[in-house]
Parts: structure tokens; C-alpha cells; sequence
């Protein structure tokens, strides 16, 4: 288990950016791959993007590709998204998982583990 704590969220207009960052206490983390997912209102939760252990292999949503990055530090032990031109479609609640290996082994939630608390992103149109 990964103590996980996202941040970065908030309320913003459509076509602007935001970094969401996720931070763990635990010197684990950098041996883990790491995920993002969201959840909208009466949606399921749904895959954005993952990153191995070392951040040299991503993966992303279709939905989100070539408009959010997802990068690490493990010095910091700290993930973030980069959101770009981001759209009313975006707005969920967001959540940061540690994947079950180092590497990225699936985009189900079933793939992962440990769960940050989420963090909210409302876009505005």
C-alpha cells in the first residue's frame, strides 16, 4: 500500500491548463507505476493515463491524448498531469493509483492498487 495525496484541482474555463500533482510519503513509490483516472457524476471511473516506474513509457486515453501529459519524480516522489485545452468533458473528479508492479500493466481500475482521495476539475465552458 501507497499513501497517495493528489492536489491541483479546481474550477477553470475551457481551453486553459492545469497540473495536478500527486505525492507520496513513502520511499515505495518510485518502484511502482502510477495512474491517473476520473470519475464525472454518474459515470464510471474511467482510465487517463499511466506511467512506468522510470516515466519512460506512457500510456494515454484516447480521449485525452496529445492534450494531457503525465510525467514523475521520484526524488520528490511526486506524479503530475499536465492538462492542455482542456473542455467541459474533462470536468470529474480526479484520482491518482499506484499500479501492482513497476511497470503498466492494464487501464482498469482492477490494475492498480493504493488510491489517492481525488482531486476536482470543473471546466467551464
Amino acid at each position: 500500500q501507497v499513501h497517495l495525496v493528489e492536489s491541483g484541482g479546481g474550477l477553470v474555463q475551457a481551453g486553459v491548463s492545469l497540473r495536478l500533482s500527486c505525492a507520496s510519503s513513502e520511499r515505495a513509490f518510485s518502484s511502482y507505476a502510477m495512474g491517473w483516472f476520473r470519475q464525472a457524476p454518474g459515470k464510471e471511473r474511467e482510465f487517463v493515463a499511466a506511467i512506468n516506474w522510470r516515466g519512460d513509457d506512457t500510456d494515454y486515453a484516447t480521449s485525452v491524448k496529445g492534450r494531457f501529459t503525465v510525467s514523475r519524480d521520484n526524488a520528490k516522489n511526486t506524479m503530475y498531469l499536465q492538462m492542455n485545452s482542456l473542455k467541459p468533458e474533462d470536468t470529474a473528479v480526479y484520482y491518482c493509483t499506484a499500479g501492482r508492479t513497476y511497470r503498466v500493466t492494464g487501464t482498469k481500475p482492477a490494475d492498480f492498487g493504493s488510491w489517492g482521495q481525488g482531486t476536482q476539475v470543473t471546466v467551464s465552458s
